[in-house]
């Protein structure tokens, strides 16, 4: 057992602890896939958010017309307040065109709509919907921070499974990325972001304020961004981390148009986003090979790690991710994040409206 505190405050599991948090006064925002409503991950999450009962939860839910009855039915089942936000509907997407931000869909897209409706509670809390290993705690650990002067958390966890290291896009090219960035320059950003244990966890919690200061990625960059913006927001002396333990959830193949690879891109241009927003401007010419030397050393020490556990380690494989991650070192491109909700041109009001227009025709229609 360690208790080593790292640049932001970590708060550690040494007691199995489900701390006094003010989940009255919180919101619980779930992304979820009409794949995984009602499945075994998904049922578990739910009934552990009864024993919690937030203020409530809001579902940023992504399902084609059809399927949402079924859908909204299971999820109006649980002992919760739920806020079904189906993020596809014709009128919702109409809303968002009006103003330009309909654009490019993906998980962050889904995430921001949501947080724009759950910050009308005083703290939001974010996790997935796909974790086996979920527990009630999860939600009062990220919490808890928020009521002890801090204004943003970051869940971390250990990802083993099957006798075999995970978080590969994490140990395998956040983690070696940042530490480049790191070694040749000296910026506060740097050691922000190199201070969370899991950086692409999708477990945070935060103030309202901070949440509508926030903006979103609307894809796979959306962890990575989120932590870019909670570091002008919030800073070194505001952030925590919480151990959330061990999480088994479903694993992504390394190509594929929803692989690791792909999601590489996003993220590194989230990342080298985050990084020139703190004042940093890498030297793009000579970071991949950099990259690559810290990313070497990471796969040593991780091969010596899964030995010491009797893990089993493909050191071979691991450093062909590393190749293919390399690719996706490039300047961040055009920013179509979405807006901060305090400055956004379209109110929670009117897409809550447009929301439960969707959803009544989507009632009637597929009945």
């Amino acid at each position: 057992m360690e208790y080593v505190q790292e640049r932001v405050t970590t708060l550690h599991d040494f007691t199995d602890p489900v701390p006094d948090a003010p989940v009255d006064d919180a919101a619980v925002v779930v992304p979820m896939t009409e794949r995984e409503h009602a499945s075994l991950a998904a049922e578990r999450v739910m009934t552990a958010l009864e024993d919690v009962a937030p203020e409530r939860v809001v579902i940023a839910l992504r399902a084609e017309a059809e399927r949402v009855p079924a859908v909204r039915a299971w999820l109006d089942s649980f002992d919760l307040t739920v806020e079904t936000l189906w993020c596809d509907g014709p009128r919702l997407g109409e809303l968002l065109a009006s103003e330009g931000l309909n654009g490019r869909r993906g998980k962050g897209r889904d995430v921001w709509l949501a947080l724009g409706r759950a910050a009308e509670s005083d703290y939001v809390a974010v996790h997935d919907a796909d974790a086996s290993t979920y527990s009630r705690a999860h939600v009062p650990r990220l919490l808890f921070p928020l009521a002890h002067g801090f204004q943003f958390s970051k869940g971390y966890y250990a990802r083993v499974e099957n006798r075999r290291l995970y978080g590969r896009l994490f140990r395998l090219f956040y983690a070696p990325l940042v530490r480049a960035l790191n070694d040749s320059h000296d910026a506060a950003v740097l050691d922000y972001l190199g201070a969370f244990r899991y950086a692409l966890a999708g477990e945070f919690a935060a103030t309202s304020d901070v949440i509508r200061s926030l903006h979103v990625q609307r894809g796979w960059g959306l962890e990575v961004g989120t932590l870019g913006d909670a570091f002008h927001a919030a800073g070194l002396d505001g952030s925590a981390q919480v151990d959330l333990g061990l999480h088994e959830h479903d694993h992504r193949a390394v190509s594929g148009p929803a692989g690791l690879s792909t999601m590489a891109d996003e993220v590194g241009a989230a990342l080298l986003r985050a990084v020139e927003d703190g004042g940093v401007t890498p030297d793009y010419e000579t970071l991949p090979a950099r990259y690559r030397d810290a990313a070497d050393g990471f796969v040593d020490a991780y091969a010596t790690d899964a030995a010491f556990n009797g893990l089993e380690y493909d050191r071979a494989g691991e450093r062909e991710q590393v190749e293919s991650y390399a690719d996706s070192i490039a300047p961040p491109g055009e920013d179509t994040r979405l807006p901060p909700w305090n400055e956004a041109p379209v109110t929670t009001a009117e897409v809550a409206e447009a929301v439960r227009a969707d959803l009544d025709a989507a009632a009637e229609e597929h009945v």
